[in-house]
């Protein structure tokens, strides 16, 4: 039996325990009794993961690349679609196997990135409408930014386990506050005279918000976007820690092994996929003025058959 440590008024830490530790055994106890209870959610975000995975995997490289310039190049011009292209060639000469983790990893960034928009978006808007809802989740969104991405792996592997499901969960974590905070503050910085405006024409409070305050307050929204993508990146490489697959798996094993080369071909993976998804949702950002164009389909290819149809009829 351990002695017995006497208190002390200079040093009382030591000799007080308020049972934390145990209080914490309790709660990964209760986890794992409860674990089938979460096992549908699981479930469905493996079927999601596992289908936006074998759609990438399924196209030919060369096929995805000109998806992604012609993407690149109807909303963020010809400049940036030629860097996208670079460094997705980049990419495929990198190693014969660092396309297909390239791939693994979007789509569990891209699964991530659609998850924290549904949550993000609509919390995001409601702290934007109501003082007393941001008060509320403001200090939560502190907690969810300040805490290390490490600790978030603890709780989430004893709900879920080990797995993609679980990289996916750990990076929605991470990387929704942004989003919900630049949602709320875009909603927040439209001109209350044009909202007064839309109301004295009769607009209703959907209209206002669809018609107005959302296409008003996108550059904030889609800034909030670009910053939860790229969150959502620099969790690739802690996820890997859990069995998440990919280029972030690639880069933990060759640390283990002291692999230089692997590691190296990881992490520019991550660069070049990170530079390419960052150029282009940050065009998403720039107003119609920015663009020189009233609507997004009177440029680029849609642009072209745009214009041609007009002529025609």
């Amino acid at each position: 039996m351990a002695d017995e440590v006497k208190f002390s008024i200079l040093d009382p830490f030591s000799a007080i325990d308020i049972g934390i530790a145990d209080w914490a055994d309790g709660i990964k106890e209760w986890a794992t009794n409860n674990r089938e209870a979460i096992q549908p959610v699981k479930n469905y975000l493996n079927d999601v993961i596992i289908w936006m995975n074998d759609v990438l995997q399924a196209l030919p490289p060369l096929i995805t690349i000109a998806c992604i310039a012609i993407i690149s190049l109807q909303f963020a011009g010809k400049k940036v679609t030629g860097i996208v292209v670079i460094c997705l060639v980049a990419i495929g000469f990198l190693d014969p196997r660092a396309w297909d983790l390239t791939m693994t990893t979007l789509s569990i960034v891209v699964t991530s990135v659609l998850i924290s928009a549904i949550i993000g978006l609509p919390l995001g808007i409601l702290a934007g409408k109501s003082d007393r809802f941001e008060q509320l989740i403001r200090p939560i969104l502190d907690t969810m930014q300040t805490i290390p991405a490490f600790v978030y792996l603890v709780p989430v592997v004893m709900l879920v386990g080990i797995g993609n499901v679980s990289g996916v969960l750990v990076t929605i974590v991470f990387a929704l506050p942004p989003l919900v905070r630049l949602t709320s503050l875009g909603i927040r910085q439209v001109n209350p005279s044009i909202v007064e405006a839309a109301k004295a024409f009769g607009a209703s409070p959907s209209q206002i918000l669809c018609k107005v305050e959302l296409p008003l307050s996108a550059p904030s929204i889609m800034a909030g976007l670009n910053q939860t993508i790229m969150l959502a990146l620099s969790m690739v490489v802690i996820a890997s820690m859990i069995a998440v697959k990919g280029l972030g798996n690639e880069v933990l094993r060759a640390m283990g092994r002291l692999d230089a080369g692997k590691a190296i071909v990881g992490g520019a993976g991550i660069v070049l996929l990170a530079i390419v998804l960052d150029r282009i949702t940050e065009s998403f950002g720039l107003s119609k003025r920015e663009k020189g164009v009233r609507h997004w389909w009177e440029s680029g290819p849609i642009g072209l058959f745009y214009n041609q149809y007009k002529k025609l009829n």
